[in-house]
């Protein structure tokens, strides 16, 4: 499985982004969301100076229909509505691949988080080039479960150095603890650890964000 966090620059037309962007300072959290045949609702946070403005253009909007306003505060309100615009619900919908809540817009852009099979993720950046989502990437890593990085003696091992303090600053437990603890030679308990810590660090190492900013989806899990 693959995770790609993008920056998606929305289309003129859609009221998402000429809402967010005549009032750039407002955040637009999406809490909640779900397709319909042709359109799409969803429960969505503003959040900045000018929230009252936003809530009058989102209210005389004609792609916005239905709007309630569910919580208001200073600086803060919630809303849920149904518009004729979702794309990123379309693109979602027909991808097969969901993308994880909630999603901030500001100022004409949206962050986006998916995670998914290769395939699925090109697709979706196929739906994204249709609809005209100019997308950038900003990180891609695999997203491995714990059991495929870690045999069950290796995750037996560093779990027990851990609760034993054999990573504390001071260490509370040495090596020859540990390894008496588990009941297995020191020269093993030494071999494990560095074998988990390796898988561990690589991962860690590899999920470090690169510049990927002039690679499209496509290339990326081609």
């Amino acid at each position: 499985m693959a995770q790609a966090t993008l920056t998606l620059t929305l289309p003129d037309h859609v009221w998402i982004q000429q809402v967010s962007a005549a009032h750039p300072n407002t955040t637009f959290r999406v809490l909640a969301a779900v397709p319909d045949a042709e359109t799409g609702f969803a429960l969505v946070r503003l959040s900045g100076p000018s929230v009252e403005h936003a809530l009058q253009d989102m209210n005389s909007h004609p792609q916005l229909t239905e709007l309630t306003l569910t919580q208001r505060s200073d600086g803060e309100a919630t809303v849920h509505f149904e518009t004729t615009e979702p794309l990123l619900l379309f693109s979602s919908r027909d991808a097969g691949m969901p993308i994880e809540l909630p999603v901030a817009i500001q100022d004409g852009r949206a962050t986006v988080t998916v995670t998914g099979s290769r395939d699925r993720l090109a697709e979706l950046a196929e739906r994204f080039d249709h609809l005209g989502l100019q997308y950038q990437i900003d990180t891609v890593s695999e997203q491995l479960h714990e059991s495929q990085l870690l045999s069950d003696r290796q995750l037996e091992v560093l779990v027990t150095a851990v609760r034993e303090g054999y990573y504390d600053t001071p260490r509370r437990c040495s090596l020859t603890d540990l390894a008496d603890h588990l009941g297995i030679a020191k020269s093993t308990c030494s071999e494990t650890l560095h074998r988990a810590e390796e898988a561990i660090i690589k991962r860690f190492v590899d999920q470090i964000p690169e510049t990927t900013a002039d690679e499209s989806l496509e290339e990326q899990f081609a």
